[in-house]
């Protein structure tokens, strides 16, 4: 949460906004193993972090993918939209917005906050105990829209 002071100088409590990247190709989704040293160290999650205050959502999920992964990618289209409070395993109440993207090139190395890069096989993932945040639930709602398309994005 951002403790903020406003105009009138009433304080609240406002939310971060996160973004993620779903990349898949040949069947396999990029995951990333969190480094011990930060939340949920040692997990499995999509790539993604925190949006940067002067860019664009989508801007910011190809950052964060080349930052993490050292992928770079093309955004095809804006997957769902996380607004609820109560998201599992999220203490922030991020507001998330999750993209499919389409991998381009391993462009460069990455950075410190991922200690392992993993395609996966997309039918098989691990169990959701080794996944970080919610982000299980966004690959299996991704599965779900492969084997019976819908209306995009997904909101919740």
């Amino acid at each position: 949460m951002i403790s903020c002071t406003f105009e009138n100088g009433n304080e609240g409590l406002l939310r971060h906004v996160v973004v993620h990247a779903i990349v898949v190709q040949d069947g396999k989704i990029l995951l990333e193993k969190r480094a011990a040293k930060l939340t949920n160290g040692g997990l499995l999650c999509l790539p993604g972090g925190f949006l940067n205050r002067d860019e664009t959502a989508a801007a910011g999920a190809l950052r964060e993918l080349k930052e993490e992964t050292g992928w770079d990618g093309e955004i095809i289209s804006l997957f769902s939209i996380i607004t609820r409070p109560d998201r599992p395993k999220e203490d922030r109440q991020n507001v998330a917005l999750s993209f499919i993207v389409k991998p381009i090139k391993k462009a460069e190395q990455r950075d410190t906050e991922s200690a392992e890069i993993i395609w996966m096989p997309l039918e098989s993932l691990p169990p959701p105990e080794e996944l970080a945040f919610d982000h299980r639930d966004i690959i299996e709602t991704y599965r779900a829209h492969l084997k019976t398309p819908f209306q995009l994005p997904v909101l919740s």
